[in-house]
């Protein structure tokens, strides 16, 4: 009697055929899957590491002090009010020297521009007035005809004023030596009066002011910067 051998057995076919084929897919897509999360997994560790190692090897932060600072943009010869200095943290490194308090401050003038957030200290403030730091002087605005000359020039410089004869029959002199500016005016049309130049605001004895206003009417007057 011949036996039949077994057949093999074929491929499936109908509704086993595609769920085969659907777990082949799942399968697949859940390594797929792992592997990714594997692989962002290992980014984020390195990540980690390298910020863990620049804090380490990062120098400690720089202690801060508290100190005066201005509150807005200052023009030179502003008195200074309470709003116009405030308190602010500041990296201790930073910190000039002569850092000022706002009791010191309010009621002084800048001696000069200030920008906002500008630490604040004694010698960039005058007085409570411009002729505070300047006794038994007075304040003399002078017009000099070279504006150009004026913009050189800071609050707090020293100028010679020198008168010099249009005509050129006589010398030029000096009226006014070493003279501190005490302020220079940001808005000048020239007096409504077509003076032109600039007005720049002196400190000098009070002979020295009528000998100045007499030369302003007869003379060129001009600055040359003294350096005293």
């Amino acid at each position: 009697m011949t036996r039949t051998p077994p057949s093999s057995p074929g491929p499936l076919d109908g509704p086993l055929a595609g769920l085969a084929d659907a777990l082949i897919r799942r399968g697949a897509a859940v390594r797929r899957t792992v592997l990714l999360r594997r692989r962002l997994v290992a980014a984020v560790c390195a990540a980690g590491a390298v910020l863990v190692a620049l804090q380490a090897a990062a120098p400690p932060p720089s202690p801060t002090v508290s100190v005066s600072v201005a509150a807005r943009d200052l023009a030179p010869g502003e008195p200074l009010g309470a709003r116009d200095v405030e308190r602010r943290q500041v990296p201790a490194p930073l910190v000039p020297d002569g850092a000022a308090e706002v009791d010191e401050l309010v009621g002084r003038t800048t001696a000069g521009p200030l920008r906002r957030g500008e630490v604040l200290t004694g010698e960039r403030v005058l007085g409570p007035t411009l002729l505070a730091a300047h006794p038994g002087l007075v304040a003399v605005p002078v017009r000099i005809p070279d504006a150009g000359s004026v913009g050189l020039l800071r609050v707090g410089d020293r100028v010679d004023v020198a008168a010099a004869d249009p005509r050129g029959a006589e010398p030029a002199y000096v009226v006014a030596p070493a003279a501190p500016v005490l302020a220079l005016p940001s808005v000048d049309d020239g007096g409504g009066a077509g003076l032109g130049g600039r007005l720049v605001v002196l400190a000098t004895p009070p002979a020295t002011a009528q000998e100045l206003a007499q030369a302003g009417v007869s003379r060129h007057l001009s600055l040359i910067l003294s350096g005293q």
